[in-house]
């Protein structure tokens, strides 16, 4: 394992110990603004987790998946902005 495979596999250890912390928020915060953020920041690291893994695995397709998963994750959190300010998705 190289130097740098060591790296990312310490980063996406760390991003999935810290995605708890959002989860958390996800499940305690206080108002529906402080729910869509953690689930928008959980979305972030698991996209950031899986180009980890894309390097870790030297599978570069990995990349195109998350970033399929990061677009999704942010038409997700504007719809359901959207439909928090509004009451409709029109």
């Amino acid at each position: 394992m190289t130097a740098v495979h060591l790296a990312a596999a310490v980063s996406a250890s760390v991003i999935a110990l810290l995605t708890f912390a959002s989860l958390y928020r996800a499940y305690v915060g206080p108002t529906t603004s402080d729910r869509v953020i953690s689930i928008n920041v959980i979305t972030t690291k698991v996209a950031m987790m899986i180009v980890l893994l894309a390097v870790i695995t030297d599978q570069h397709m990995f990349v195109d998946v998350a970033l399929i998963y990061a677009m999704m994750g942010f038409i997700a959190t504007v719809c359901v902005a959207k439909y928090i300010d509004h009451g409709d998705l029109r």
